[in-house]
């Protein structure tokens, strides 16, 4: 480990200036600002970053300052922040490492000749936008905020909600070049204090130079192992809500400076598809609202290969089911229809985020006249595999989970491929990849990704499928 570089004490303010010039490079970097005044006897030195502080409380902090002056001066820093420091978020650093790391952080860090340490000044200020609803997880009702880029902001959403002494915030920085500060956000009394402890421990363990991904870095650092099964080991939610509900309810979770969201961990699959929209409404449309999207779910992952299959098989279609069959004659393989087809929406979503809003109305219309009557006419797709990957692909839209979508588009891909080489025991083949998958995975607890199905709970599997009134008077069972 580096060791600290110290100012030698009582500070001798030329040597530590040109330590902290040479720390910070003052002369090269434009928006590294420092000040040398006089106040009384001692002179000193304050160092911010422009941008970064919010000028107007350092201007009246230095007016004060400037007008007691003439007062005779304190012997050491902490009675000199207690007495011309008229301001709440005032702290003291011992060395120079700290205070570096704190300077480029924002806080404004001042040296004062003859004291035994740095004062440090949090009147820092981030570029900010406001707490809008995330545009990914939206809800008919409910609250229409959402976290931002800034730490501070997410915290105080989430202490808004919980007005609670044992909601405890945890800060670190993680990351030898970044400095990136995380949160561990849990309830005192709530959580599991094993999975706490060993969350702590491997977030303290981090060996990383910088979380360049954020929250996707520090997720695959805690859970490095089994990267090949694509199911999501975390939850991400933009909304303090629901990190508030997941943290009444034992949970923990992660924030990541410059990170619009959480990380809400143990999480299991129904943890995942579960969504807002739940509670925001009485227990029979919550219930409703949840089967739905576990149906459809279902439904996208294996309509498409049981139609392939179907069609490799007609004999086994029942004679209502006729009209499933394709009608117009068939230029190229069903299953490269369908492969192309999973290939088009994939580029579509590519081209709706990079298209300027501008030209997304027009370029919407287009692609789907393309994609849909031009393709069909021009013999390249039929009218049913065009049909069946258009459910699929709003399907998939009915959970935020990204992570989520993609996983269960990986297993319907290559159970459509295992069907067209090996008929009715690649369609099992697939479906057993893909239960093997979901049952083999693991939380980061170490707990089943199926839980409460395996191991089996008949009260939590109604909690899980069924929306019943919630409580949160008692801790997590």
């Amino acid at each position: 480990m580096k060791k600290q570089e110290k100012p030698e004490f009582p500070i001798q303010l030329d040597r530590v200036m040109q330590q902290l010039n040479g720390r910070l490079r003052a002369e090269k970097n434009f928006d590294i600002i420092y000040r040398v005044m006089q106040l009384g006897d001692r002179p000193c030195a304050l160092y911010f970053i422009d941008g970064l502080t919010k000028d107007e409380i350092l201007e009246k902090i230095i007016e004060f300052m400037l007008k007691e002056a003439d007062k005779e001066m304190p012997s050491d820093a902490h009675s000199f922040s207690k007495r011309y420091m008229p301001y709440g978020e005032i702290g003291l650093a011992k060395d120079l490492d700290s205070a570096v790391t704190q300077v480029l952080s924002g806080i404004t860090v001042m040296a004062v000749e003859g004291y035994d340490q740095l004062i440090t000044i949090d009147c820092r200020t981030y570029p900010a936008r406001g707490v809008d609803e995330p545009s990914q997880d939206k809800v008919f009702r409910g609250s229409k905020d959402g976290f931002v880029e800034t730490m501070v902001f997410n915290t105080a959403l989430i202490r808004r909600r919980i007005r609670n002494p044992h909601l405890i915030l945890e800060a670190s920085q993680i990351g030898e070049a970044s400095r990136t500060d995380v949160v561990l956000c849990y309830m005192e009394d709530r959580a599991d204090g094993k999975l706490l402890e060993t969350i702590r421990s491997r977030l303290r363990g981090l060996q990383v130079d910088a979380l360049t991904m954020n929250q996707e870095s520090l997720a695959e650092c805690l859970f490095p192992r089994r990267w090949i099964n694509p199911f999501p080991k975390f939850k991400f939610s933009e909304r303090p809500d629901v990190t508030a509900a997941h943290l009444l309810e034992g949970n923990i979770a992660i924030l990541v400076d410059n990170s619009p969201s959480a990380m809400i961990l143990p999480s299991s699959v129904f943890d995942i598809i579960e969504e807002a929209n739940d509670y925001y409404f009485p227990p029979i449309t919550g219930t409703y609202l949840r089967l739905s999207r576990f149906i459809i779910t279902f439904c996208a992952l294996f309509l498409t290969p049981l139609w392939l299959l179907m069609m490799q098989n007609p004999q086994w279609i029942p004679a209502k089911l006729q009209f499933i069959q394709v009608q117009e004659t068939i230029n190229i393989p069903l299953i490269w229809q369908l492969l192309l087809l999973e290939l088009a929406v994939d580029g579509l979503k590519l081209a709706a985020v990079n298209t300027p809003s501008m030209l997304s109305t027009p370029l919407s219309v287009i692609a789907g006249i393309v994609l849909g009557d031009f393709a069909v006419s021009s013999g390249w797709f039929n009218k049913e595999p065009m049909l069946y990957m258009a459910f699929v692909a709003i399907a998939n839209y009915t959970q935020a989970n990204f992570e989520l979508g993609y996983a269960l588009k990986f297993m319907r891909m290559q159970t459509l491929i295992l069907t067209a080489l090996f008929d009715v025991w690649g369609f099992v083949l697939g479906v057993a990849v893909t239960v093997l998958s979901i049952a083999c995975n693991r939380t980061i607890s170490g707990e089943s990704y199926l839980a409460p199905l395996i191991p089996f709970s008949w009260k939590k599997c109604c909690r899980r499928f069924l929306r019943m009134r919630i409580s949160y008077s008692q801790k997590k069972e």
